[in-house]
């Protein structure tokens, strides 16, 4: 099996919980890459950032891979948009004014190749307020794509350094032989 992590993070909070799912499959899956979205050019505001976020902007990307099971970490280069190698998927973002973050945006409107793969959509937040219709618009995306299969679930911020939660997140989603 392998497995494509494909994530946004402004605090570092999405990128942890990314590290630990990514440190849990390491070993169980055949590969494991982790792709970080970082937008070109961003607000330097948090509130610039959330109206972004709110109008569903699509801000030019790169990605930055690192592929644990060797610690190797490429150069940063435009997006690869196409996931069709990989058995599985999951997308990781933080919800800002209940919406996924720009970077995400973009991936999301210009990805490929997810036709009958299994998905897994990730969140972080703080208050929980719009939690649901992050997770939804991203799935509404994806279903249009040819998805097969979603889960999801959310990481409030106040867990995010908690990896037995996570890690009990993960394991609920999916077994891996």
């Amino acid at each position: 099996m392998r497995v494509l992590i494909v994530y946004y993070s402004f605090t570092g909070n999405t990128k942890k919980v990314t590290e630990f799912i990514a440190e849990y499959l390491v070993d169980k899956a055949d590969a494991v890459n982790i792709v970080r979205l970082r937008p070109k050019q961003e607000s330097r505001s948090f509130l610039g950032k959330c109206l972004s976020a709110f109008f569903k902007q699509k801000p030019d990307i790169f990605e930055e891979v690192t592929i644990p099971k060797t610690k190797d970490t490429l150069e940063k280069m435009e997006i690869k948009l196409s996931p069709s190698e990989f058995d599985i998927v999951i997308l990781g973002t933080p919800v800002w004014a209940f919406s996924p973050a720009p970077a995400m945006n973009t991936y999301l409107d210009r990805c490929s190749g997810l036709e009958n793969k299994d998905v897994i959509l990730f969140v972080t937040y703080h208050s929980g307020r719009g939690v649901e219709s992050c997770l939804n618009y991203m799935q509404s995306i994806l279903a249009k794509k040819g998805v097969k299969s979603f889960k999801r679930f959310s990481i409030s911020q106040f867990k995010v350094n908690d990896k037995d939660f996570i890690l009990s997140k993960i394991k609920g989603i999916f077994t891996i032989r």
